[in-house]
């Protein structure tokens, strides 16, 4: 089966949607390399919904820094000195905002306390989040759609082409918002080989109050937020303890495992991205540059599946140990000396 890397970008406008691409595909390439391993040709398709919120894309020819299109942070090659171990201290301060925040903004049946104050965060530091998540929004252009709608439309639409291949779906920032709605709704029948998350917000309260209010207008009860039904191998959730917008960077515990026993796996690594001394560690490129990204995917790319009888055999091994299944014969190795 072919397989097929499809990603999905973060809030904030964006450089036009052949170049972020490149960068995209470049940049898990370096990730690749930093991970010891020989970069593979794999197929790519970047799932751009800048431009539904954005009239114009950002400029990297644009000089003018107060310029709307000036584009500030362009991809750069990854730094090659040794990564610094991750600060022990900040893990726990972190730990500890987590348990206070869930305390003190979400409750029992998942809604959320002080809606007036989360909101307004919100509205005034994720506008793109904020509109995602207002059903008054609508997209830029003639065409004017909710802006919600749409964004899950392109992704939803790449999912369902590409239904047939064994997909690894690389989402960034905001992006894991939306792969998450897109694969507990309208492509929940799309089989997702792995999810990868870089710098996700999922674990915001106000972000898991968002998704379960919206579950249960559809089903009468949610007794919990989960993995989606359709990941069959694994979720992967990486995040920089630096990341602002990953401030609550484990998700383990804030969602269960789904029906297959798939539950996300948090790792912790080290965004070294910065542009003219100015240093990101929410971007996406200096994420998938990271060797323990690079290295997920690789294995992805890599991966066989088992041949099917194979794999039968070994399932009724396990069920039925008393059974007299034959081995498997060792392949024979000629000698070609």
């Amino acid at each position: 089966m072919k397989k097929i890397i499809i990603g999905i970008h973060g809030l904030g406008n964006k450089p036009s949607q052949p170049l972020l691409e490149q960068w995209w595909r470049q940049s898990i390439t370096d990730g690749i390399i930093a991970a010891g391993h020989p970069p593979p040709d794999f197929q790519f398709e970047l799932v751009y919904w800048s431009d539904l919120l954005h009239p114009l894309p950002l400029n990297p020819d644009q000089t003018d820094i107060d310029h709307e299109q000036y584009l500030s942070e362009p991809y750069t090659t990854p730094v090659s000195d040794e990564l610094p171990d991750p600060k022990p201290i900040r893990r726990k301060i972190l730990d500890y905002l987590e348990k206070q925040m869930d305390k003190l903004l979400l409750n029992d049946d998942y809604s959320i306390n002080f809606t007036a104050v989360t909101d307004s965060i919100i509205r005034h530091y994720f506008h793109d989040l904020d509109c995602y998540y207002s059903s008054e929004c609508m997209t830029v252009g003639e065409n004017q759609l909710p802006a919600r709608l749409a964004i899950r439309k392109r992704l939803n639409e790449a999912l369902h082409n590409h239904g047939k291949k064994e997909i690894l779906l690389l989402s960034h920032s905001m992006g894991s918002i939306v792969a998450y709605d897109v694969m507990t709704r309208s492509a929940s029948d799309v089989v997702v080989d792995t999810w990868i998350t870089a710098g996700s917000p999922l674990g915001l309260p106000i972000v898991i109050s968002k998704i379960v209010s919206e579950q249960k207008k559809r089903l009468e009860t949610i007794r919990e937020v989960q993995t989606p039904d359709n990941v069959t191998s694994a979720w992967l959730n990486f995040s920089d303890l630096e990341d602002r917008v990953a401030i609550d960077y484990a998700l383990a515990g804030d969602y269960k495992e789904n029906t297959k026993g798939i539950q996300v796996q948090d790792a912790v690594v080290s965004n070294r991205y910065a542009f003219n001394g100015k240093s990101n560690s929410h971007k996406s490129f200096g994420y998938f540059q990271t060797p323990e990204v690079g290295d997920s995917i690789y294995q992805f790319l890599t991966r066989k599946k088992p041949i099917f009888w194979k794999h039968w055999i070994t399932q009724m091994r396990e069920s039925f140990p008393s059974l007299p299944f034959p081995p498997f014969k060792k392949r024979r190795i000629l000698d070609e000396s």
